[in-house]
C-alpha cells in the first residue's frame, strides 16, 4: 500500500534538477491557491438571481460553489483514535472550521473546510516534512497532510460518511420493506446517489491535482465532468476530471488593428491532439513522481481521447484525466441540465442502470456491454416519446438557446439553452411505476434491427450504418455510442425488458406479499426485479394454481408410488 504522504526512493543522478522542478511546483502552490476560483466565485455570485429561478441551480453555479469549497480544503490522513474534539480544537488554531467529515480508505481521512483560504495557508505553515529512515523523501508539499503525535485519549466516536454503495442483498430488503413502487424507485436513488460529502471529496481530489498541474499552467482548471457532476452519478463511480486550459488569459485577445502590441512566444505543434498528448505526458509524469497518494499512472496518450488513468488512494478513486475535451464537458451539461428539469428523470436513470448492473447488463470491465451513457441516453429517448413529453428534445433546446449559448466544437453544433426559465414543459403525470413498466414495454418491442435511436430529434430514424444497437451521439452526430455493444449484448437486454415488463403486470410482484421463512419482507415490485430470474418460478405457481385438485393429488400419488418403489441392483 503506497503512504499518504508519498515516500518515494530517488536515484541520486539528476536529483538536482528533480528538487528544482519541486521548489518551482510549491511555489505555484503557495502563490495561486484559491485564486483561480475567485473569478469563477464572483461571476457565479453574479450569475445567481438567474440560476435559482424555478429553484434549480446552473451547473456553472454549482461547480464555481463546489471548487471554492475545496481550495478552503485539506486532506488529513489520521488515527482512527483520534480524539475528533482536540482535532477540531486543533485545527482551530488556524481559523474557524466550516465543515468536516470522516471516511474510510486505505485508513481514516478527515476532509476539513475553513471558513477562510488564509486558515488553509496558516495550516501549512505549520505541517513539517517528516522524517524517515532508509528511503528518501519528494519534498512536494500539498494539502494531502498527516495527523501525527496527538493525544488520542478520550472518545472516538467518528461518523464515517459512506464512499460506496451498499451490496444488492442489503439494497433489496430497503426496498421490499417500502409501500410502493414509486416508493421503491425513489429510495433506490437515495441509496446510490452520490452525497454532499462525496461530492466535496471529488471537487478536492481535482483541487490537489490542479496544484500540480499549475507549475507549469497557472492559469489553468481541473475539474469534475461526467458522472461526478451530472446528477447521474452513483457511490463509487470513477471520477472523470479534464484540464482545462481555454481558461488562460490571452487565448481570445484581439490584436489591435494599429499600434504596438505584444504576444507570448510559444511552442508550436502539427495538431491540437499532438498538443495534448504532450501536455498529459508531463502532468502524468509529475502526477507519478510528486502526486502524494496518486499510484498505478498510465499514459494512454493514443486513445481516440488521451487520457491518463491513476487511482487516488486516499480517497479511493479511480481517476481518468483527459485535457480540453470539450464535447465531454456539454454533454455534461446536457446531461445535467435534463436531470434538473423533472425529478422523474434522475428517478428512472437510477433504476434502470440499477436493474442492468443487476442482470450483467453493464460491467465496469471494457467489452460489448451497453454503456451507463448508452442506457442514460435510450431512458432520455423513453421520456422524450411519451404522451405528452417528460423532457424536449435537443433540437427543441438549441432553438431556445441565446447569442451566450452558443457553441461549435471542431465542427460540431453544441448549441443548446442554459436558461431553465426558457423552457416550458408539457404536463405529463405519469408516475414512476407507469413509467418504469413502460419503459420495460417501450424497448421489448423496439424496432433496433432498423431503427436508430436520437434525442436531438425525439423519434426512431433509419440506422446509418449495419450494428445492433445504433445510438447517435446528441453532439458528434457522425458518431454511434453503441457501437460496441454486439447483438448477443443486445438480445440479452431486450429479453430482460420483456421478463421485467411479463413482472410488472402479475399481481403477485406488483404489491407487497408478506415475509419469507427467516421473518424478512418478500421481494416484490422492483425489488423483485433485481433478482435472478422469478419466471419460471411465478409461472410454475400459475400452472398449479390452474390445474384441478383431483390432478393434483393425482400427479402427487403417483410421484409417492414411484418413490415407494424397490431400486433395481
Amino acid at each position: 500500500m503506497a503512504s499518504s504522504l508519498a515516500v518515494c526512493r530517488l536515484h541520486m543522478r539528476g536529483r538536482g534538477s528533480l528538487v528544482r522542478s519541486l521548489r518551482r511546483v510549491e511555489t505555484f502552490l503557495h502563490r495561486n491557491i484559491g485564486t483561480n476560483v475567485a473569478a469563477a466565485e464572483g461571476d457565479a455570485l453574479r450569475k445567481e438571481e438567474t440560476d435559482e429561478k424555478h429553484g434549480r441551480r446552473s451547473l456553472y453555479a454549482v461547480q464555481a460553489e463546489r471548487q471554492g469549497e475545496a481550495t478552503r480544503s485539506v486532506l488529513i490522513n489520521c488515527s482512527p483514535r483520534t480524539n475528533e474534539k482536540k482535532f477540531l480544537k486543533f485545527l482551530s488554531r488556524h481559523g474557524e472550521v466550516k465543515k468536516y467529515f470522516f471516511y474510510e480508505s486505505y485508513g481514516m481521512y478527515a476532509v476539513v473546510e475553513f471558513t477562510n483560504r488564509e486558515s488553509v495557508a496558516s495550516l501549512l505553515e505549520e505541517a513539517a516534512i517528516p522524517t524517515v529512515s532508509h528511503e528518501a523523501l519528494v519534498p512536494f508539499k500539498s494539502r494531502l497532510l498527516s495527523l501525527k503525535n496527538v493525544d488520542s485519549a478520550g472518545s472516538t466516536n467518528q461518523q464515517y460518511q459512506p464512499q460506496t454503495t451498499a451490496p444488492i442483498n442489503q439494497l433489496i430488503q430497503r426496498l421490499s420493506r417500502e409501500e410502493s413502487i414509486d416508493r421503491q424507485v425513489i429510495s433506490l436513488t437515495e441509496s446510490y446517489q452520490l452525497t454532499e460529502e462525496n461530492s466535496r471529496l471529488r471537487f478536492l481530489v481535482c483541487s490537489l491535482l490542479q496544484d500540480i498541474a499549475a507549475a507549469y499552467f497557472p492559469e489553468c482548471t481541473i475539474k469534475p465532468f461526467g458522472s461526478s457532476v451530472n446528477g447521474f452519478g452513483k457511490l463509487g463511480c470513477d471520477l472523470d476530471v479534464i484540464l482545462d486550459l481555454d481558461g488562460i488569459s490571452g487565448r481570445k485577445a484581439k490584436t489591435p488593428k494599429s499600434g504596438l502590441s505584444l504576444e507570448y512566444q510559444l511552442k508550436r505543434a502539427n495538431s491540437e491532439r499532438a498538443v495534448t498528448q504532450s501536455i498529459l505526458s508531463v502532468i502524468g509524469e509529475c502526477v507519478d513522481q510528486f502526486g502524494p497518494g496518486c499510484v498505478g499512472v498510465q499514459k494512454i496518450l493514443n486513445a481516440r481521447c488521451p487520457l491518463l488513468r491513476f487511482a487516488h488512494q486516499p480517497s479511493g478513486f479511480q481517476c481518468d484525466l483527459t485535457a480540453n475535451n470539450r464535447v465531454a464537458i456539454k454533454s455534461t451539461e446536457l446531461l445535467y441540465l435534463y436531470g434538473q428539469l423533472d425529478p422523474r428523470v434522475r428517478f428512472l436513470v437510477f433504476t434502470v442502470r440499477c436493474w442492468a448492473r443487476a442482470h450483467g447488463i453493464t460491467s465496469s470491465i471494457p467489452g460489448a456491454w451497453i454503456t451507463n451513457f448508452s442506457l442514460t441516453v435510450m431512458v432520455l429517448f423513453f421520456l422524450q416519446r411519451r404522451s405528452p413529453p417528460i423532457i424536449p428534445t435537443l433540437d427543441h433546446l438549441k432553438g431556445l438557446a441565446g447569442p451566450a449559448d452558443k457553441s461549435m466544437i471542431e465542427g460540431n453544433d453544441c448549441t443548446f439553452v442554459s436558461d431553465f426559465s426558457r423552457i416550458q414543459l408539457q404536463s405529463n403525470t405519469e408516475t414512476l411505476e407507469q413509467l418504469l413498466c413502460e419503459f420495460f414495454d417501450f424497448y421489448s418491442t423496439f424496432a433496433f434491427t432498423k431503427m436508430s435511436i436520437n434525442i436531438r430529434k425525439g423519434k426512431e430514424q433509419n440506422k446509418p450504418e449495419v450494428s445492433p444497437l445504433h445510438i447517435q451521439n446528441p453532439f458528434e452526430t457522425s458518431l454511434n455510442v453503441s457501437k460496441n455493444v454486439n447483438a448477443t449484448q443486445l438480445g440479452r437486454f431486450v429479453a430482460l425488458c420483456q421478463e421485467s415488463s411479463w413482472l410488472l403486470h402479475q399481481s403477485e410482484t406488483t404489491r407487497p406479499t408478506g415475509v419469507t421463512a427467516g421473518n424478512t419482507p418478500r421481494p416484490w415490485g422492483l425489488a423483485a426485479l433485481l433478482q435472478p430470474s422469478q419466471v419460471a418460478e411465478i409461472k410454475s405457481r400459475h400452472k398449479r394454481r390452474r390445474e384441478p385438485a383431483s390432478e393434483r393429488i393425482k400427479s402427487l400419488l403417483e410421484s409417492l408410488k414411484n418413490n415407494k418403489q424397490p431400486k433395481k441392483s
